[in-house]
């Protein structure tokens, strides 16, 4: 079967619900999924923080390969918008249906800055 527009805005909507429930579920009943925003978007999970700050998560149900430089920039990107501490990418494992096994991308200054709570200085 082939993947058209409408049916990867369907998967992809299905994706961004299945991993708010499991965050809201294991974290902060607060989590939900964010109403689109248009050119300014700030990801597509609402309310995951830590230590105060926002962090920014863009999830990607996709259908080829992995993208993690195009997808992690997008991620950064929504970061800027949302003035958020991080931007993380969740990706839908093939074949993997449990939220809590999805693939998490993110750049080492996105670690850094989850454990510690600050940005270093430098992004590349």
């Amino acid at each position: 079967m082939t993947r058209t527009n409408r049916s990867a805005r369907q998967a992809g909507a299905r994706f961004e619900r299945t991993i708010a429930n499991y965050l809201a579920q294991q974290v902060d009943d607060r989590i939900d999924r964010k109403v689109r925003t248009g050119a300014r978007d700030t990801g597509d999970i609402a309310g995951v923080r830590h230590m105060g700050r926002r962090i920014t998560i863009e999830t990607k149900d996709y259908g080829g390969r992995l993208l993690p430089a195009q997808w992690t920039s997008e991620a950064h990107t929504e970061m800027g918008n949302d003035d958020a501490l991080a931007g993380i990418v969740v990706a839908k494992r093939r074949a993997v249906t449990d939220p809590g096994s999805q693939w998490v991308l993110m750049t080492l200054n996105d670690l850094v800055a989850l454990l510690t709570g600050s940005r270093p200085d430098t992004d590349l």
